[in-house]
């Protein structure tokens, strides 16, 4: 049967190896930061920053679930987390009685605001600027095959991107 299995490579295993580390430790650095400087999760960050770029700061939970590659009990469980310290409020969906809405408030929005200058310095320091700009065009371009196949249905929106 491990005839049949095609091995890594030593280039191929040890770049597997990187990637698998850096998959390991980014998530933490990231949440270190937010949590020292603006006291949330790397997570609640990430719903914030997406209700704070969709249109009237408001989506509808199915689709911040899908932005945030969620499912909708964490998204929920996260949500009232955030709703209790004034950062988000839900509320029904006009047009659909089924679904509900979560909507940034002012107090989310200017988190956000205060929030975001530490988050990207801590994704430059860690990964932008260690990169060439050659290097950021490679990556993006690896990132995006490795999506590719991990997002089959492309639900997420990093697939969506505009190019430069």
């Amino acid at each position: 049967m491990t005839d049949d299995v095609r091995w890594l490579s030593p280039r191929e295993l040890r770049t597997w190896m990187r990637l698998q580390a850096v998959s390991e430790l980014l998530p933490g650095v990231l949440d270190a930061q937010l949590q020292r400087d603006a006291q949330l999760t790397h997570f609640e960050y990430l719903v914030l920053a997406m209700l704070s770029e969709a249109q009237d700061h408001t989506l509808r939970m199915t689709d911040l679930a899908l932005k945030t590659n969620a499912t909708l009990p964490r998204l929920s469980h996260v949500v009232k987390r955030l709703e209790g310290r004034g950062y988000v409020e839900r509320t029904p969906c006009p047009e659909d009685r089924r679904a509900t809405l979560a909507v940034l408030t002012d107090a989310g929005w200017d988190k956000v605001v205060a929030t975001a200058p530490g988050h990207v310095g801590t994704v430059r320091e860690h990964i932008i600027d260690r990169l060439t700009p050659e290097q950021v065009e490679q990556l993006d371009g690896i990132a995006r095959a490795i999506l590719e196949s991990l997002d089959t249905e492309g639900r997420l929106d990093a697939l969506h991107l505009p190019e430069d």
